[in-house]
């Protein structure tokens, strides 16, 4: 009889640390960073400022849109980011040490003029800061459909 509570046991024991066992070799999913959101964060690790969720905002024809992006400074010195686009002009926008700007938050979205960018695609955007060479990322291009982007949908100059 003791015999077979061992062998109950150990059976036991084999199929608990076979059905678990295998998270020893998977990875977590936790560890795994990715885009919350709709935009998508620029892994441009030399540049000293860090861009986290961008995207563009444009409007029904994709003629204009609004470049929207958290820009973070970790740094003790102010530091300009440059956006480019090809055949656009630069855009530049400066963040003071140790500061964020949420562009389209708690501060003016960048305007792209003739951006030529249907919403629903992506836009190949490069990104610069600091000495670093930047980088460069397929960034997305929605529109106001989500209430949420309504307000950041680019307005006539006219209007």
């Amino acid at each position: 009889m003791k015999s077979r509570l061992v062998a109950s046991a150990a059976i036991s024991a084999l199929v608990l640390l076979g059905a678990t066992g295998c998270t020893f070799i998977t990875p977590q999913s936790t560890e795994i960073q990715y885009s919350a959101s709709d935009g998508v964060n620029i892994a441009d690790t030399d540049g000293p400022l860090e861009i986290r969720n961008a995207m563009i905002i444009a409007t029904d024809d994709g003629s204009t849109g609004n470049l929207v992006a958290a820009i973070l400074n970790p740094t003790d010195k102010a530091a300009t980011l440059t956006v480019e686009i090809e055949g656009l002009d630069p855009l530049t926008v400066r963040v003071g040490a140790d500061d964020s700007i949420s562009l389209g938050a708690n501060a003016e979205p960048l305007r792209i003029d003739d951006l030529d960018t249907m919403p629903g695609a992506t836009i190949k955007v490069y990104f610069q800061s600091g000495d670093a060479t930047g980088s460069a990322a397929d960034v997305p291009v929605l529109d106001g459909a989500l209430s949420y982007y309504a307000d950041l949908v680019p307005q006539d100059d006219d209007a």
